[in-house]
């Protein structure tokens, strides 16, 4: 029988060997997982955490140097990977990437969230028509499935695209074009400081 998750912590305030922080870090990485896959079911949701959890606890011994978040990644994925390859009837050796990301994707065509959802990471043997709604949505979501095709258009910026070709200009040509509109800003600030009224003045006198 496989020892079960230590829930408190020793004198020394840690678990297995890491901290609280660590742990609950761990924690929040798999919920998460399992919320991504549109896991809902509290009571479901914390069985399978802690039974993760408790697989990564096993681990920490003899892998003193890797943080509790990564090594129960690591054994969230392994779990679900298997799980996939046991439903599926499908070797994981070598393909494991593939497998995980091609059973994640048919848990979703199958609707398992919504129909299935008390048959995850359960041994089997699981209900007929899930297994058969599982092993369909595998295959429609094989390597060649594409969740939308968009066509790159380039961003029309407006103004700003011109100023921006401002900076493939040569060094020479660059200087001139920011000092002429330096020049016009000038004669914009003197115009509508008593400019006009000056120019106005002069014409009078000069006509």
């Amino acid at each position: 029988m496989e020892p079960a998750l230590k829930i408190l912590p020793d004198v020394s305030g840690e678990i297995a060997g890491r901290s609280l922080e660590e742990w609950n870090a761990a924690y929040v990485k798999v919920e998460n997982y399992f919320h991504a896959l549109r896991i809902r079911n509290k009571p479901l949701l914390g069985q399978l955490v802690l039974r993760v959890l408790e697989r990564a606890q096993r681990r920490m011994p003899a892998e003193p140097k890797r943080s509790a978040t990564e090594i129960a990644a690591e054994e969230m994925d392994h779990l679900v990977t298997s799980w996939f390859a046991e439903v599926l009837q499908t070797s994981p050796t070598g393909t494991d990437q593939m497998l995980s990301t091609r059973g994640r994707l048919a848990l979703l065509l199958a609707d398992m969230p919504g129909k299935w959802q008390d048959q995850f990471l359960r041994p089997g043997p699981w209900p007929e028509e899930f297994v058969a709604a599982m092993r369909e949505s595998f295959i429609q979501a094989g390597p060649d499935f594409q969740l939308s095709k968009m066509t790159p258009r380039p961003l029309d910026l407006g103004p700003i695209t011109t100023l921006t070709n401002f900076g493939k200009l040569p060094y020479v040509r660059m200087v001139l074009v920011w000092a002429f509109f330096g020049l016009l800003l000038v004669v914009i600030f003197w115009l509508t400081h008593g400019g006009f009224q000056q120019v106005f003045d002069w014409f009078r006198q000069n006509g």
